[in-house]
């Protein structure tokens, strides 16, 4: 890599002493992908930005990588999927997200007003998530349990929001 700045989400890094891009080449020879200067500002991408769709990691791809195309970016984000270097998650109303976290069996919270994604470990109590009712025949790997909800700042927002309303009302 050269000893030119690059910029990722407002943040200036020097690939000399880039942690996150030696993590980006390792992850990516990890699982048997090239390395392309692309493919790893993807990589970064997901780093500062977990839980982003493709146009939201394009913008950050473009900006450490002029030139680089969308579909450059979903073509990638495809490879690092079929690999299992990347996670899609697929909350319904949402396009698809992308996470560097894959392999441990976490889950999400999505918070229904603003759309707000967290990771949350696995379930615990009873393992609702791991056994299902009925398999149908299928021998079960993995699951993927979504919690939807209102997130703090929305929620907190709502209330002041009521608050104002009722006091204007009375």
């Amino acid at each position: 890599m050269t000893q030119n700045k690059r910029r990722l989400d407002g943040m200036t890094t020097t690939p000399a002493i880039d942690t996150d891009a030696v993590d980006a080449t390792e992850r990516l020879r990890g699982v048997g992908l090239r390395v392309t200067d692309s493919r790893r500002a993807v990589v970064d991408a997901l780093g500062h930005r977990p839980h982003a769709c493709a146009e939201e990691l394009f913008e950050l791809v473009a900006r450490a990588v002029p030139g680089t195309s969308l579909q450059s970016v979903y073509n990638a984000l495809g490879d690092f999927v079929d690999a299992g270097l990347v996670r899609r998650i697929e909350p319904a109303g949402r396009p698809g997200l992308f996470e560097l976290r894959v392999d441990d069996n976490h889950h999400h919270l999505v918070c229904s007003e603003c759309g707000a994604v967290v990771d949350v470990d696995c379930v615990v109590g009873d393992a609702p998530c791991l056994t299902p009712s009925d398999t149908h025949g299928f021998v079960v790997h993995a699951a993927e349990v979504t919690f939807w909800g209102v997130c703090a700042r929305c929620d907190s927002a709502t209330r002041r929001a009521s608050a104002v309303a009722a006091s204007g009302s009375a």
